[in-house]
């Protein structure tokens, strides 16, 4: 799978100026996906509608007790941080993408695995930043030694002209309910206990 460049792109400016033209290529800071979402069609390639992202809370039993699995971000910016740094597996959606669709794409990304079985849906939840979060529910095991995620090229240190390459999840693992909810995005924690209410289990 070939990493996503973050980059300046050159682009040129729209003939209309209220609706300024898409650039050619991502701009810095951004993934492909990223990127794709900032276009809306009709509205130009700036726009005030919440990002809209997709995800999958995959989870199974272990000796009666619910274990959810999480991923950490990798990168510079997220080495360091764990309480509330961490995340079901999820990505942006491109425009006119089915959800359901995007979030298991972004986890065969994120994982190397594919999830098959029953997806139950989740109430959407919005983070701090004003991105919404779809998410389901599915049953499954995966094996945490035998993730291999996708990644992304950063110039890194910033301004240094050094670009390097980063792994897009840098950690996973299966956390206890009560644990996870110290681990996850804390606009995520409505997900696990949505899902432990689905379940009839509350993590004791």
């Amino acid at each position: 799978m070939r990493p996503r460049r973050n980059t300046f792109g050159g682009g040129q400016g729209s003939r209309t100026p209220a609706l300024p033209q898409a650039p050619t290529q991502p701009l810095k800071g951004l993934g492909k996906s990223r990127w794709l979402q900032l276009i809306i069609p009709g509205q130009g390639w700036l726009s005030d509608m919440p990002k809209q992202s997709a995800g999958l809370l995959l989870y199974r039993w272990r000796e009666g007790r619910l274990e959810v699995f999480l991923v950490h971000p990798g990168g510079p910016f997220w080495r360091r941080k764990e309480a509330g740094a961490w995340s079901i597996p999820k990505g942006e959606l491109s425009p006119g993408e089915d959800p359901l669709a995007a979030a298991r794409r972004e986890f065969a990304e994120e994982t190397g695995f594919s999830v098959q079985g029953e997806f139950v849906p989740l109430a959407p939840v919005t983070q701090a930043g004003g991105k919404v979060v779809h998410a389901w529910a599915v049953e499954g095991e995966l094996d945490p030694e035998k993730i291999k995620s996708n990644t992304f090229i950063l110039e890194w240190p910033p301004g240094s002209g050094r670009e390097q390459e980063f792994p897009e999840v840098d950690r996973v693992a299966w956390f206890g309910l009560e644990e996870a909810r110290d681990k996850i995005n804390p606009a995520q924690r409505r997900l696990l206990e949505e899902l432990a209410g689905k379940l009839g289990d509350k993590g004791r």
